[in-house]
C-alpha cells in the first residue's frame, strides 16, 4: 500500500469518536494546493478571497461555478488566471444571441475523401471552460449544456463522447444589464454547484489595484502566473475531500436547512436534494481548505448562501417588499439549532 493510499483510509469501527476523526485522511496536500493557486493568482488579483476559495472548492469537488457581478470586477480575468495555474486545456466561449448548440458542442462534418462523417469537437471539449455572458445566448444554446455539465459527456448524432478530467465550467453573467439577455432556467442554474455574487472592491483594495497596475497598462503582470497543479493533483485532492469526516448530526443540520427552504413562507421554490449533496460536498472541501479533516457547523454555514442562492425563488410578495435571498437564507440558518 502506498503512502497516499494509507492517507485515504477512512476511520474504522466507531467513527463518532474524536480519535476516529484524528486518524482520518491527511488534507495537508489539499490545503497546500489551494495556497499555491491563490499565491499565483494573488500576484494579479487584489482581494476577492471568498471568490477564489469558492472556485477552488468547486474545482476540488467536481462542480461548476456561476460568477455574477457588474462589469470590470475581474470575473473573466480570475477564471483565465485560474486556468493558467493548472496543467490542462483551457477554452473560452463567448455566448452571443446568434450562438448555436453546434457552435458549443461540435458537429458531424462530411469528409469528401472518405465519403464519411467525422465529428468535429466544439470548444466545450477542454478542461477549464470559461463561458462569458452565459445569459446572452438563447435557451436552446443554454440547454445544450445540460448533459455535459451534469454527466460529463456530450451526445451528438447518436454518439456519446466523454469529457476528460478535470472538467470545470466557469460561467459569468451581468445582473444589471438585461436587454438582449435570456434568463437562465432553473434547471440550468441547478447545474451550478455555486453561484458567487461579487461586489465592488473596498476602498483599500481599490487603492491597492491602482498601485499594482500604475506601470502595467498592458496587463503584462498576468503572464507571471505559472501552472502549479496537474490533473493528478486535482484528482488526489478530490479523493481526499471525499474522505473528510462529517458527523451524523451535521448531516441532519444540512437536511434541516434545505428542508426549511421547502416549507418557508418567504420562498416560492425551495432547494432540491441536489442542493443537500452540494452543501455536504462543499462543506467537506471548505474544511480541507482550512486544514481540517472533519466538518464543523461553520463550514456548513460558509457554503449555505453560494449553494442555495440560485436554487431558491422568493415569493412575489417578498420580492415586491424588497427582500432578497440572502436575508431569507440568513434567517433560516439563525432559526435552526446548531449541533454541538
Amino acid at each position: 500500500m502506498t503512502d497516499n493510499e494509507e492517507d485515504l483510509q477512512t476511520p474504522e469501527n466507531d467513527q463518532t469518536a474524536p480519535e476516529a476523526e484524528a486518524a482520518g485522511v491527511d488534507v495537508g496536500p489539499v490545503q497546500k494546493s489551494a495556497e499555491r493557486v491563490k499565491a499565483q493568482i494573488g500576484q494579479v488579483i487584489v482581494g476577492q478571497e471568498d471568490m477564489l476559495d469558492q472556485l477552488l472548492i468547486a474545482l476540488f469537488t467536481g462542480g461548476h461555478v456561476l460568477l455574477e457581478g457588474v462589469p470590470g470586477i475581474a470575473k473573466t480575468l480570475t477564471a483565465k488566471l485560474l486556468a493558467r495555474t493548472i496543467h490542462s486545456g483551457f477554452s473560452r466561449i463567448q455566448f452571443t444571441p446568434d450562438l448555436m448548440p453546434a457552435d458549443v458542442l461540435g458537429t458531424p462534418v462530411f469528409n469528401m475523401k472518405t465519403s464519411e462523417f467525422s465529428f468535429k469537437a466544439g470548444p466545450i471539449f477542454s478542461n477549464i471552460i470559461l463561458i462569458d455572458e452565459i445569459n446572452r445566448a438563447p435557451a436552446k444554446t443554454q440547454a445544450s449544456l445540460f448533459e455535459v455539465m451534469e454527466e460529463y459527456q456530450v451526445t451528438v448524432d447518436g454518439h456519446t463522447y466523454q469529457m476528460e478530467s478535470p472538467f470545470f465550467v466557469i460561467a459569468t453573467q451581468n445582473p444589471i444589464e438585461q436587454e438582449g439577455t435570456y434568463k437562465l432556467p432553473e434547471a440550468q442554474l441547478d447545474r451550478f454547484l455555486f453561484k458567487v455574487v461579487l461586489d465592488y472592491p473596498s476602498y483599500d483594495e481599490e487603492k491597492a489595484i491602482l498601485r499594482r497596475f500604475r506601470n502595467d497598462f498592458s496587463g503584462a503582470l498576468r503572464h507571471s502566473v505559472q501552472a502549479v497543479l496537474s490533473p493528478a493533483d486535482i484528482s488526489d485532492c478530490q479523493k481526499r475531500i471525499e474522505q473528510v469526516f462529517v458527523r451524523e448530526e451535521l448531516l441532519d443540520y444540512i437536511a434541516a436547512i434545505v428542508h426549511n427552504t421547502r416549507n418557508n413562507g418567504d420562498l416560492f421554490l425551495g432547494a432540491s436534494p441536489r442542493a443537500s449533496l452540494a452543501m455536504m460536498k462543499t462543506a467537506k472541501a471548505a474544511a480541507a481548505l482550512n486544514g481540517r479533516n472533519f466538518v464543523t457547523p461553520d463550514d456548513i454555514r460558509s457554503v449555505v448562501f453560494p449553494t442555495l442562492n440560485h436554487r431558491v425563488i422568493l415569493t412575489p410578495e417578498r420580492e415586491m417588499e424588497g427582500f432578497n435571498t440572502r436575508e431569507v437564507l440568513d434567517d433560516i440558518v439563525k432559526k435552526i439549532e446548531v449541533p454541538r
